[in-house]
């Protein structure tokens, strides 16, 4: 099988994080026997990418693509301007739900725009989203929820000394991780700034690391480094960052979005609890004043690669004979 990935996400120099997901997942479908072309859309301007993605895609379309699978919403819709092969197209996020504001709440604009995206679900041949909560948003057969995989060989416990070493960290410091860019609103950072800073009052030891723009690996040593995530999103969908923290066996406090609550449900050392500084304090103060790994990482392993990537296979796959026997028009 041939497959043409067509995403505006993908990892740069700049920014080593940037759909780091998407490309572990070509890496992934390549390991599993799938012939994988990719097709970035980039440029200096955001929105004339699309367009020009248009006219990439004809480009790249040959006889040896049996087909596209596109990344977010807006690359749908390009992925769509096309009905030579079967299109798939995996929803990410915001592009289903909509974007949230600095006050919590979804804009207008995006609310526009995520119902835009949704909208192109019944032209597609299948849709991959991360969550049951995304999966509501569309009311198709064609819709699966088969969140991203993590990578257990690179995500995985390490000695919390020897990250520190490695990363020139204080061996005295209780860290808290923020592994996201405090300037997007939907990952609330204030919460997890005001949390911290109401901690240090009692406690001058703790600090909050803000790690994001990261490669893989050096996100993984984070993990490994500090004592727990502080995760308090407004809405997720599947966030790979709680996954990858549970195959490091770190504890994690987090709001309820997205799948956090089915992803850590049992682990002791995790928790869901209310979007407040008092109660994420409390939670973490239960951590710190024994701290200790947890056993997260057996509860991610259904999130394997191996196991991901047969899955989007087998949607790979009837889409192809679902396309193989419609009718002729």
């Amino acid at each position: 099988m041939n497959v043409l990935v067509l995403t505006a996400m993908w990892p740069t120099a700049h920014n080593p994080a940037f759909g780091s997901f998407v490309r572990a997942q070509v890496e992934e479908l390549r390991k599993a026997g799938i012939q994988v072309e990719t097709l970035v859309l980039e440029g200096k301007h955001r929105k004339l990418i699309y367009p020009a993605g248009a006219v990439q895609l004809r480009r790249r379309l040959h006889r040896n693509i049996d087909l596209v699978h596109a990344h977010y919403g807006y690359v749908g819709w390009v992925a769509r301007t096309q009905w030579q092969v079967p299109v798939v197209v995996t929803y990410h996020g915001d592009d289903a739900l909509g974007t949230i504001g600095r006050n919590g709440r979804t804009t207008p604009v995006s609310r526009l725009a995520s119902a835009f995206c949704r909208r192109l679900a019944p032209h597609v041949d299948a849709v991959i989203v991360q969550s049951e909560q995304m999966k509501q948003r569309f009311s198709g057969s064609n819709t699966f929820v088969i969140p991203h995989e993590v990578d257990l060989d690179l995500f995985r416990p390490l000695g919390r000394d020897d990250a520190r070493r490695q990363l020139g960290l204080s061996f005295e410091k209780k860290y808290l991780l923020f592994a996201a860019n405090p300037e997007t609103p939907v990952k609330r950072y204030s919460l997890a700034k005001d949390v911290t800073d109401h901690m240090i009052e009692a406690d001058s030891s703790v600090e909050l690391l803000v790690v994001y723009r990261e490669t893989q690996p050096r996100l993984a040593m984070y993990m490994n480094a500090c004592d727990a995530l502080v995760f308090p999103s407004w809405q997720e969908g599947s966030p790979n960052i709680v996954k990858q923290a549970m195959a490091c066996n770190l504890p994690i406090v987090a709001t309820d979005a997205g799948d956090i609550r089915e992803v850590i449900a049992g682990v002791d050392g995790c928790y869901i609890c209310a979007p407040t500084t008092e109660e994420f304090a409390q939670k973490l103060r239960l951590i710190l004043q024994t701290p200790r790994r947890t056993a997260g990482r057996a509860s991610v392993q259904r999130f394997a690669g191996p196991l991901v990537a047969r899955r989007v296979i087998g949607v790979y796959e009837k889409a192809l004979r679902n396309t193989a026997n419609a009718p002729a028009t």
